[in-house]
């Protein structure tokens, strides 16, 4: 048989936590209004705003705009997200889009298009689900 191993402990063991450096408020970038802190912030802010598509468009939206053979140009984009920005100024979540001879139900906060209606095939539609149209 083995031998067993015996270790003898003291009967109270103590542990400290680590020491930890004490961060003050004016250790932080957020109260230091430097010129670094703002220009991280802003080149932080800039890199996002790049990033994120102005527009979007739902796989149900790019369906029907194939579908209906609708081509959208880069001057018909720029309309919709100033249409876009209008109805998000005015706190609008999901608005309709009426541009010539189309209607867009887009969301708003997520700027998507969720769907698209060309003008022979809006007659007699309903449209539910939004809180603002934009004429554009």
């Amino acid at each position: 048989m083995a031998d067993d191993i015996r270790i003898n402990l003291p009967s109270e063991i103590r542990i400290r936590p680590p020491q930890r450096e004490r961060i003050t408020p004016e250790a932080t970038p957020e109260a230091r209004p430097d010129e670094a802190a703002k220009s991280f912030r802003q080149t932080l802010q800039e890199q996002i705003d790049r990033a994120a598509p102005d527009v979007r468009f739902s796989a149900h939206a790019q369906s029907r705009l194939a579908a209906r053979q609708i081509a959208l140009s880069d001057s018909d984009l720029t309309r919709i997200q100033d249409a876009i920005d209008r109805a998000a100024d005015k706190g609008a979540r999901d608005s309709l889009l009426v541009m010539d001879d189309l209607a867009l139900v887009v969301s708003v906060t997520n700027r998507t298009v969720i769907t698209a209606v060309d003008g022979s095939s809006r007659k007699g539609n309903v449209f539910t689900n939004i809180d603002s149209a934009v004429i554009v």
